[in-house]
């Protein structure tokens, strides 16, 4: 059952990234292929560069990719059936998790949400731009998640936190 819901937490997850990413690219790819100015991309580069770093690096390398690799490797090694049916949610961190953990989880949520709809008022070629570099980080998160779920499932230690309850 554990190893279910290992595979089934890394399918939910990189699941929900990947959607994320398809649904934004055509827009990016719509305002990049139009006829930008120079200050259009100037911040075509620096809204990239500025979430690779942000968004791929601080947020999901450092933070989000190694603790919900390290919960997957948690999963499956303490299944219950509500973390295996939930396990997407379970690995992200929205319960059984430190308070710290939730509260972040669903800290993050909230301003997604409220971020997606503040976007939608953007037009073109700016709601473009924006979501060229919300697409490069999310690119960037869904490969390091990745490596970090593979690390966590076959190497014979992995030092990240679950940050689950103590007991």
């Amino acid at each position: 059952m554990g190893v279910l819901g290992a595979i089934w937490g890394i399918a939910g997850v990189t699941i929900l990234l990947l959607s994320a990413i398809l649904r934004l690219a055509p827009r990016a790819q719509e305002a990049l292929s139009g006829d930008l100015n120079t200050l259009q991309w100037i911040a075509v580069i620096l809204w990239g560069v500025f979430m690779l770093f942000a968004e791929g690096y601080r947020g999901f390398q450092k933070k989000f990719s190694p603790r919900t690799a390290a919960r997957v490797r948690y999963l499956k090694q303490n299944p219950t059936w509500i973390r295996v049916v939930l396990a997407p949610f379970f690995c992200m961190g929205y319960f059984y998790a430190s308070k710290k953990t939730k509260i972040v989880a669903y800290a993050l949520t909230f301003g997604i949400i409220i971020l997606i709809v503040l976007v939608k008022f953007l037009e073109q070629p700016w709601r473009g731009i924006v979501d060229f570099g919300v697409v490069l980080g999310l690119s960037y998160g869904l490969i390091s998640f990745l490596i970090c779920a593979a690390k966590s499932l076959f190497a014979p230690s992995f030092n990240e936190a679950p940050e689950v309850p103590e007991r």
